[in-house]
């Protein structure tokens, strides 16, 4: 499954990119994570372990995060339960001053009962996921 995001923000490309990399912070705000932690850091590289779960379903997953601060954040897992996960998130300044965000998914989990399951919500879990961030620039920064 694939989705792309877009939204603008008066929020500045640091402080949105601040709030992407801020990983173990994600169970605060995010729907669906559980937990997250940052296991490991080299250099741009973020190495994560997460846990994202609703009433039902509950997968622990490791990940990789490649940071280009404050440009774009690469989210990728090799974990055995996708056959493909990718995350990106691009920061453009924009000329009033906030951030154009662009907000790229694109997996698909081996088990074709989860996909269709999740699939059936796939954009709209998109777009509560760029929603969430949003909301918690404002709690984090104030009012833009």
């Amino acid at each position: 499954m694939k989705h792309i995001e877009r939204h603008h923000s008066r929020y500045t490309p640091s402080q949105l990119f601040d709030l992407v990399a801020d990983v173990e912070r994600y169970p605060d705000f995010l729907p669906w994570v559980v937990a997250a932690r940052v296991y490991g850091r080299r250099d741009s590289t973020l190495l994560v372990e997460m846990t994202m779960g609703t009433n039902f379903f509950y997968k622990r997953f490791s990940a990789t995060a490649l940071l280009d601060r404050p440009h774009r954040v690469d989210v990728n897992s090799h974990d055995p339960a996708f056959e493909r996960f990718e995350h990106i998130w691009t920061f453009e300044p924009a000329a009033d001053g906030g951030t154009h965000i662009e907000y790229q998914i694109d997996f698909k989990l081996r088990s074709h009962l989860l996909q269709a399951v999740i699939g059936v919500s796939f954009a709209e879990r998109a777009k509560e996921m760029v929603r969430a961030y949003i909301e918690q620039a404002r709690r984090r920064y104030g009012a833009p």
